[in-house]
């Protein structure tokens, strides 16, 4: 879990892990794992798929520790917050960084918060199309507080670590 400091990422991870939400903010510092399976169903089996999910600290402070914990990683996925366009425009940055590591290996482009939408002007759709375009990602829009879209993205990352194997 890839993104500037708080768009959401650890709410994102517990609404998946486990099905909750708090409206508490508590800034992760360096790294929280978590594990959860996820079955995919192909064409002709039955595939269980045991991810570990690092949610890592947001923010320019922790870039330099950043690229030790993404050796090894089979994918991310790369949040913004949909009411702060900033967030949007450090995701291509992410995915450099990221790819630098572990080269070209599959990402997502997340856009948090959408329960917040109605409330405040944020992003537009096309913005956050085109930062997964030019991330070659796949892109949803989520809410860890209402839990839309949250374990469909997970599973769809999953699906992608799938091919690539």
């Amino acid at each position: 879990m890839l993104g500037d400091f708080s768009v959401g990422k650890t709410s994102l991870v517990r609404r998946f892990v486990e099905e909750k939400f708090s409206d508490k903010y508590l800034s992760t510092i360096g790294a929280k794992i978590n594990r959860k399976n996820v079955l995919i169903e192909t064409d002709d089996q039955s595939v269980k798929i045991a991810m570990l999910i690092w949610d890592l600290a947001g923010g320019e402070k922790f870039d330099q520790i950043m690229n030790s914990y993404y050796r090894g990683a089979a994918g991310a996925i790369l949040v913004c917050d949909l009411t702060r366009p900033e967030t949007l425009k450090a995701l291509p940055r992410y995915a450099d960084d990221f790819w630098s590591v572990n080269s070209h290996k599959p990402l997502l482009v997340v856009g948090n918060k959408l329960d917040l939408i109605e409330e405040q002007p944020g992003l537009a759709i096309d913005d956050l199309a085109g930062v997964a375009e030019q991330c070659q990602a796949p892109y949803f829009m989520s809410s860890a507080k209402t839990g839309e879209n949250v374990e469909a993205m997970f599973v769809a990352l999953a699906q992608r670590l799938l091919r690539v194997k």
